[in-house]
């Protein structure tokens, strides 16, 4: 059988995204065929597109999520069957009408959520889930500070930051990505073209800081989350949008007040089936209460991969993208 596909044969820029006909099997055991709704488009695809990340070989299809219906099972699948509406996150090869995932990489979307919806919310919910609840417990009197608040995890961690009782401060580019953060929980949102992120934390705080720090930008802001930390305070480093994070010494930490930093990643949060399924049912949960909005506020065709990474890239984009095959 035929599908159409995104397929990258040389790492590189967005014009190596080329739209192909490729052939697709049927699921083996413990395998599950899946026809896309749609697929999300998050930043780890543009660093395996480049090579920042390695991809197990070339020519690969990028795209880490999805959503859709399970249109064949193979031997010894129980927890989907065919009909199911399901999502994924973090199986390699979404951007194409249809694919087989390891079955029990899959979880059931709830009737609350649309599939639009859940193809663009699954690494960034998970993700902001993680983040929130596990690496740091977010809680009533915690004080945070987000980078790239506009973003898609940012949307979704000001939502639910504020649930959870925080105090949710923000960095955005414009006066529009700030308005943004302001209207998805951010208590303050600081324009880091114009402010000094430091500088404007220590005032919000009255020279308190912060409790953590979440940081996907990297290179750029580092330096500074540090600096804007309480005594024990955090730093999460879960991207590098500006470029890696270059060594530093250990001692700066000891210096700067006993600080901790780590750098996780959603995949090791859900690798055992039961974390996945409890990651995943806690981000439905907010969702489905309303007490989490996701926005899609990019749809591209999958055969217009390239426009969406080049408009990612550029910084054109807000909250979630979407290919529909």
């Amino acid at each position: 059988m035929t599908i159409n596909a995104i397929r990258v044969s040389q790492t590189g820029g967005a014009e190596e995204l080329k739209y192909q006909s490729v052939e697709i099997g049927e699921p083996e055991a413990g395998e599950a065929k899946v026809r896309h709704v749609a697929v999300g488009v998050n930043f780890i695809d543009v660093y395996f597109r480049t090579g920042l990340y390695k991809a197990e070989k070339l020519p690969f299809t990028p795209g880490n999520e999805g959503a859709g219906i399970v249109v064949a099972v193979g031997e010894g699948v129980t927890n989907v069957k065919i009909g199911d509406r399901v999502a994924y996150v973090g199986s390699p090869g979404s951007y194409a009408d249809e694919r087989i995932v390891p079955a029990d990489r899959l979880v059931i979307v709830p009737d609350e959520v649309d599939l639009k919806q859940a193809a663009g919310m699954m690494l960034k919910g998970m993700t902001a889930q993680y983040l929130l609840r596990q690496t740091f417990k977010v809680q009533a009197g915690t004080t945070i500070l987000f980078h790239a608040a506009a973003g898609g995890v940012g949307l979704i961690a000001g939502q639910w930051a504020k649930y959870l009782g925080a105090t949710v401060i923000g960095t955005a580019g414009s006066e529009e990505k700030a308005n943004l953060a302001r209207a998805h929980g951010f208590d303050h949102v600081i324009n880091y073209n114009t402010e000094n992120f430091v500088d404007r934390v220590k005032e919000i705080t009255n020279g308190a800081g912060v409790d953590v720090v979440y940081d996907s930008v990297g290179k750029d802001t580092y330096m500074g989350s540090l600096d804007v930390l309480k005594f024990r305070g955090m730093l999460v480093s879960f991207g590098q949008s500006s470029g890696s994070v270059p060594p530093f010494d250990l001692g700066l930490l000891s210096q700067k007040g006993s600080l901790f930093v780590t750098r996780p990643t959603l995949f090791h949060y859900i690798a055992k089936r039961e974390e996945l399924e409890q990651t995943a049912q806690d981000l439905f949960d907010v969702v489905a209460k309303g007490v989490v909005k996701i926005n899609i506020n990019q749809t591209y065709a999958l055969k217009d991969a390239r426009q969406a990474h080049e408009d990612l890239e550029g910084r054109k984009t807000t909250g979630g993208t979407i290919l529909i095959p």
